[in-house]
């Protein structure tokens, strides 16, 4: 049986279409190309979403170390360092009556530190027929691909800054052999645990560890710490919980008032990272204090990473190309202006 759809109106009025048997059914998106002669477009019954999903991920390491670009394809960088010495002291020692026949004199210990550099390589490969194809499906398979190397780069990075790489014998901000590493002081609950301390207990907790840091320094008001890293578990707490019941202010704007770093004139930030969650001893979370600033801590990107060559592989009818970058590992210029406190939080 015919059926009849009023799919358009000319001039003429109502324009009536048959719809033939399923079998020889022709599908229409245009009604006026029917009434013109009969065209047809035919759909791909598909709507591409134009959207590209790429992994979620995060990298915080530029936000956390200076980073210092060039000085080429090197194996080590060095970084020299001085220590003084005065003959009897600076006190007693260069005080002078009349009559004497000698001056305490200055001496000068030079040291250079070394730090090992490494090579980033990776080789980003595309098919002959997959570069044709995604010609034809209007994406840049070549761009898709470099999008992969810069993730690669970064990810390897994000390790390189907070951990080092321990088959090469380096580490990280989180780390650090030579820091000083302790843990915070129980509070009134029987455990260092923030989620179960006061607000004055964690800000204590937090002037504590930046003093101890400061007083490692001589109280050099240069290597005043400035930056604190903490797992984003004890971050968010600090943000959400405010300090009483009636109070407007969170414990995070309550320590950004009061900490000995602000009342000093500095400028103490506070940032999270997943790399200190378990870092402590006994797999606890780890607050880590230090000073950001190039003179302390930095690492080198010595050569960027940077497209080195390209070439057509005629046996795997590719074409390949190698991306190339030179590091340093995470230099600690002064390892006593960096601290690290466990047990504020996980397995307590």
């Amino acid at each position: 049986m015919n059926h009849f759809l009023n799919v358009g109106v000319t001039s003429g009025g109502v324009i009536p279409f048959t719809v033939p048997n399923k079998s020889t059914a022709i599908p229409t998106m245009d009604a006026n190309g029917i009434a013109s002669g009969g065209a047809f477009l035919v759909s791909e019954l598909e709507k591409r979403d134009s959207l590209l999903r790429k992994p979620l991920s995060s990298v915080t390491y530029p936000r956390d170390i200076p980073i210092e670009t060039g000085g080429g394809w090197v194996d080590y960088v060095s970084a020299m360092s001085v220590a003084y010495g005065l003959t009897g002291g600076s006190g007693e020692g260069a005080v002078q009556a009349g009559g004497a026949n000698s001056l305490p004199v200055v001496q000068a210990n030079m040291d250079k530190g070394i730090y090992k550099a490494h090579v980033f390589a990776v080789a980003l490969r595309v098919l002959f027929q997959d570069m044709q194809r995604a010609n034809f499906a209007g994406r840049s398979l070549d761009q898709l691909l470099l999008d992969g190397v810069r993730l690669a780069y970064d990810k390897h990075n994000e390790e390189n800054v907070y951990v080092g790489l321990a088959q090469y014998g380096t580490t990280g901000l989180i780390n650090n052999p030579d820091a000083l590493a302790s843990t915070v002081a129980d509070g009134t609950a029987g455990n260092g645990n923030w989620v179960t301390k006061t607000p004055m207990e964690i800000l204590n907790d937090i002037n504590t560890a930046l003093t101890t840091t400061w007083a490692q320094a001589e109280y050099d008001l240069s290597a005043l710490p400035n930056h604190i890293l903490l797992p984003y578990e004890e971050y968010t707490y600090l943000l959400n919980t405010p300090m009483s019941d009636m109070a407007s202010k969170s414990i995070y704007d309550y320590i950004m008032d009061n900490n000995i770093s602000s009342k000093n004139g500095g400028n103490l930030f506070i940032g999270a990272t997943s790399w200190c969650k378990g870092a402590g001893v006994g797999d606890t979370d780890r607050m880590v204090v230090y000073v950001n600033h190039p003179r302390f801590v930095k690492m080198d990107e010595l050569v960027p990473m940077s497209r080195v060559m390209s070439s057509p592989n005629v046996e795997h009818v590719c074409f390949d190309t190698a991306y190339m970058a030179n590091v340093s590992q995470v230099q600690v210029l002064y390892p006593q202006t960096i601290t690290y406190w466990d047990n504020i939080g996980g397995d307590t």
